[in-house]
């Protein structure tokens, strides 16, 4: 796959992605490029030619996180689990490059007021909802960080309103830099996400970037052309201290069609050197 729009991201730089990848259905979906056999080639093809240090994916069930680890190359490692209440079934895991990046820890929790309780719910959202969120040390400049990803609830208003200030209240009582991945299933400057900038604790690495690589394109296109001034609803955020060195999406399919019915987001980013350390 040629003109990748982040080729050769070298320390102390960062290549961050976040790509909901569909999750796989069993029975027949509509249309035709949805269903995974047809797909999962080109998400591979995708994968491996942009190889992102830090990949927050969504939808994906156990066996397409294996498909996306393996697509990715041996350096890669994986962390979450289901969002079930054995944690089974789809999550939303991240994926790492181990030549850059040290696991230190990691927590998976539900978007609930029973964090700790696997596939609880309960503020809107009838399916359960899990971030992951990772202590992370950039092995090529020491910064250690805390990287968190997500997907908010698609049905209720009110779920996402709950997320965003949950978020907002993380990222309070965090006191090293921090990365977010989600799919938020709103477009990312509405009102019900609002609480999200709060304070000035987060920033949308988007409308902070110096460098924008493409147009902002809408992230939800269900396999057809993509569109410019659709909503985007998946979104790369930052704490103010982050680097933000370059932002893109893009918007072409992979060979003839789109490996996902979301196009992912990427951004270059560079955590302060000495953070948190």
């Amino acid at each position: 796959m040629a003109g990748i729009l982040f080729p050769n991201v070298e320390a102390p730089d960062l290549h961050v992605m976040s790509f909901n990848i569909r999750r796989r259905f069993d029975r027949i979906t509509w249309p035709p490029a949805d269903r995974w056999p047809m797909r999962k080639q080109r998400l591979r093809t995708f994968l491996g030619a942009n190889r992102p240090h830090l990949l927050g994916s969504q939808e994906a069930l156990p066996d397409q996180a294996q498909w996306v680890q393996e697509s990715l190359g041996s350096a890669y490692g994986r962390i979450g689990l289901g969002r079930g209440k054995a944690k089974e079934g789809e999550g939303t895991p991240l994926f790492y490059d181990r030549d850059r990046i040290e696991v230190e820890g990691w927590e998976q929790v539900a978007l609930s007021d029973t964090p700790h309780v696997p596939g609880s719910t309960g503020w809107g959202n009838t399916i359960p909802r899990i971030a992951v969120i990772a202590h992370l040390r950039d092995r090529a400049t020491g910064a250690r960080f805390v990287f968190v990803n997500t997907h908010f609830d698609a049905f209720s208003h009110r779920a996402r309103r709950r997320s965003a200030a949950w978020l907002h209240d993380l990222v309070a009582a965090q006191t090293e830099p921090l990365v977010f991945t989600a799919d938020i299933n709103a477009h990312v400057r509405s009102t019900e996400l609002s609480a999200m900038f709060a304070d000035g604790l987060l920033v949308d690495t988007w409308s902070y970037a110096p460098v924008r690589h493409s147009v902002e394109w809408g992230t939800y296109n269900n396999y057809r052309r993509p569109k410019i001034g659709a909503r985007r609803i998946d979104a790369i955020l930052a704490t103010p201290d982050v680097g933000v060195r370059a932002v893109g999406i893009d918007p072409r399919p992979t060979g003839t069609q789109w490996p996902s019915d979301h196009l992912p987001v990427q951004a270059v980013v560079r955590i302060p050197t000495g953070a948190g350390s």
